[in-house]
Parts: C-alpha cells; structure tokens; sequence
C-alpha cells in the first residue's frame, strides 16, 4: 500500500546539465550559463512537472583547480549568473515553483543576504529557499583579500553567528507592522519594530532590516552538509538537507541520524525534508538510456575529469599518479569532507582506478545514478522513499534542456500513477509545497531607535 505523504522533488539545474561533458552534448545550450530564455525554458519545464523547487548551485569566482589557461579553458560550467539575481527574473514569469539559490555565509555579510532573500520573497510571492554554504575553495577566498580559506571549523562557527544574525534580522518587523495610514500620518506601528543589536564573534549588526517580514517568514533553510559540522548545522538550521549516497543503506542510516539529531535539539523531524540528490538518465529502454549515457562518456576530456574528481577529493593534488594506478591514500582536506570521504571509500570498494574513478563521477559526481526506464527510475525512487532513506529526491538531469525533459515527461507520470507524487500544487507558498510551517515572529528585543 502507497504511503499517504507524497514524494518532494527539487530540479538541480547548472546551466548545461550535471555531466561533466553536458556542455558538449549536441542537444545542449553551450552559452546557457548568459541565456536567459534558457533557465525560462527549463524552470517552467520543472514547473510543469509540478517539481517542488529549482536549485541554483554557485561559488564567489571560478572555482578552478587547473593549472593553466589551457586546462580552464577545457570546463564548461564556470561563467553563470549570479542566482538571486537571475531568481529574482524567473520570479515574475513564474507562479508555483520554489527559487532556491546557494549563498555563502564564508564571503557576504548577514544584512546583505537577510536583504536580498527577503526582497526575492516578495518578488516570489513567497517562493524564495536559501542554500546555505561555508564555500570549500581557496580560489573563493582569493577574491576576498586571503590567501586560503579559513578552516572547516571556523567557518561553520561563523555560519551560525551567521544564521543568528539574518533570523534575527528577518523578525525586524512584524507582519502586520506597517499601516500605511495616510489619515493619521502613522506609516507602522512602532510597537510592531524590533531592534536586533547583535554583537558577537565574527559581527555586529543593530538593524532593522529596510524590507517587511518576508512572506514566508523567512526563505526556506537549505543545507548540504554531511560532515559531524555539517550535520550539526543542519540539523539546528535546515529546513530542506540535500545529501548524497550510493546505497540504500547509507541514505537510511542518514536520514535517521539527521532526524533524530534535529528532535533531540527540540525540532519536529517532519520539519527537515531530506532529499539526496540523483542523477537520471532516462530512457524509453534500457539500452537506450545506456546508449545516451555512453555516448556523453566519450566526451569526456580528460584534463576535466581530473580536475573535477580532484575537487572532489577537496583539492588534493592526485596529478602526480598514473592514471591508471590506483588512488593514493589521501591526507586531511579543508573543503568538501563528507564528498572527499564518499568519492574515496567508492573507489576503495570498486578497486578503481584514478582514469575510472573519475569517469564514474563524471556524471553524479558522488550522488545516485539511475540509468533505465522510466519504471526503472521509479522503482528505486519509490524503494528510497517508502523505505525512510528519502522525503524526497534533487534531479540531477545529466544535459539540458533534454534531460529535464524526459523525466518530466517520463518519469513524473509513473509517479504520480503510482500515487508518490502530486498532480497538481498544494499551496502558494514554497513553504506550504514542501508540508513546512511559517515560524513565528521571533521573541521581541526592546525597541531603540
């Protein structure tokens, strides 16, 4: 019998798609990244398929682990736009679908980030997610006047002074503060204005905000962390945690721990929507979805499959072995831990290669690849869900705009037949889509102006 709650599904969409040669597929938007029709086409595409939100992944600068201009110039998924931004746009030609961008809490300040979310709310109508991220490159700290980026755990003590601060500075107003009252001159009701005053570690910030209580009460908390601090964080803070996993298993040992991390702190577990992240690539059978995913293989260069698994790995230098050796033992990273420690222990279990090591991530990049049917792709989304290792699932199409669309088309119907997901939206909100409630106005802080 079919589980009454139904299944979320986020659309994770970098301009050319996930594989790492997607930007080479003949069906494929090249320049994506500048084309602003493009990321129109494919959010009303997600929006079709009733999908619960788009995700826009990004980083402070060219996250480049290349040598020289020669190598660089070989990746195509460097140069997009900026995704407040670019949400902001599809905002207004958009009605249901959630806007879900990444922003780093390592390199922007809290009032700018709690400003700008608020303002994509209001443009959304309450639609607006927040992916919050600590950023793992010393690239990205290079364009912030550091030589390297600060440690793991500085930066995630940071990211919750951080988050205290941006919560602290959404409650600034209470919903019903401004009574634009023309009659007696009282534009809001200063009783219904809270001053923040922080002062902590790493910031020191009066307020108010100068924007209303976003609709949502503030955008939904994304997370995808799955360090110890990671998890931590996300089990304080997250709303919605994107995650990876090979297996069953590890999706379900997962979505535990963080369920029952997040109880313990005194938060309801069905307030934290686990969806780890899936790489489909669809086809009407079997051996033509094999065929696709081939024949994007080929295209693989490998200069970028070195560099992309040597990310992976959290910028270790693996340069210097054959590629056809097996991976070294690796020394502790400053960046992505959890993604370093995943990539490793596959390769250690499948006794891969460095060259086949990084042809298997070319695609998933350490997350769940479906290669089949549409039946297919349900059959194991469905055992993921039913079976608590999901709430849901980030669709990683392997090219765009294709890719999106044959799961739209392919996959979402099976689905809905079997009764997994929605045919139709929920609510208005993001928040009401994915079953999470508006938080309160948090508790008053006096008044001085």
């Amino acid at each position: 019998m079919v589980e009454s709650r139904k299944m979320k599904l986020g659309a994770f969409l970098p301009a050319p798609g996930h594989h790492v040669a997607a930007w080479r597929h003949p069906e494929s938007v090249p320049n994506g990244g500048h084309d602003f029709e493009h990321y129109l086409n494919i959010t009303q595409t997600a929006e079709r398929g009733k999908f619960d939100m788009i995700f826009l992944s990004d980083g402070n600068g060219v996250r480049t682990h290349y040598k020289n201009e020669d190598e660089l110039s070989r990746q195509g998924r460097m140069v997009h736009f900026e995704p407040i931004t670019l949400l902001s746009a599809l905002a207004v030609t958009t009605k249901h679908i959630g806007l879900t961008a990444t922003a780093s809490t390592t390199y922007n300040e809290p009032f700018h980030l709690a400003r700008k979310f608020a303002s994509l709310d209001h443009l959304s109508n309450g639609r607006s997610g927040w992916n919050v991220v600590t950023s793992v490159t010393d690239a990205e700290a290079q364009n912030f006047n550091l030589d390297q980026q600060p440690d793991h755990a500085t930066r995630y003590r940071r990211a919750g002074e951080f988050m205290e601060v941006a919560h602290g500075l959404w409650g600034s107003w209470e919903d019903d503060a401004f009574l634009y009252d023309k009659q007696s001159g009282r534009f809001f009701d200063p009783s219904k204005l809270h001053i923040l005053n922080h002062k902590g570690e790493f910031f020191s910030v009066k307020g108010p905000l100068n924007i209303a209580r976003p609709p949502q009460g503030h955008p939904v908390i994304v997370q995808a962390g799955s360090s110890a601090d990671g998890q931590a964080f996300a089990a304080k803070w997250a709303e919605v945690i994107f995650t990876a996993h090979q297996s069953l298993d590890q999706a379900q040992a997962f979505y535990t721990s963080i369920k029952s991390q997040a109880e313990r702190i005194g938060r309801n577990p069905h307030e934290v929507v686990v969806m780890p992240g899936v790489f489909p690539m669809v086809g009407r059978t079997r051996e033509e979805a094999n065929e696709k995913y081939e024949s994007l293989q080929e295209l693989i260069d490998p200069v970028v499959g070195l560099g992309l698994l040597t990310g992976l790995l959290g910028d270790v230098d693996i340069s210097g072995y054959p590629v056809d050796g097996p991976l070294p033992e690796l020394p502790e990273t400053q960046g992505s831990t959890s993604r370093q420690q995943l990539v490793y222990e596959e390769a250690m279990k499948k006794g891969l290669t460095i060259r086949q090591l990084y042809m298997s991530v070319a695609g998933a990049r350490g997350h769940k690849a479906i290669i089949g049917t549409p039946t297919d792709i349900a059959d194991e989304l469905e055992e993921w869900f039913v079976h608590k290792g999901a709430d849901g699932f980030n669709i990683m199409p392997p090219y765009l705009p294709g890719g999106l669309h044959d799961f739209v088309d392919l996959v979402v119907p099976e689905l809905q037949r079997r009764g997994l997901f929605r045919t139709e939206y929920e609510g208005t909100t993001l928040r009401e889509n994915l079953g999470l409630v508006k938080p309160a106005h948090p508790s008053s802080h006096p008044v001085k102006i």
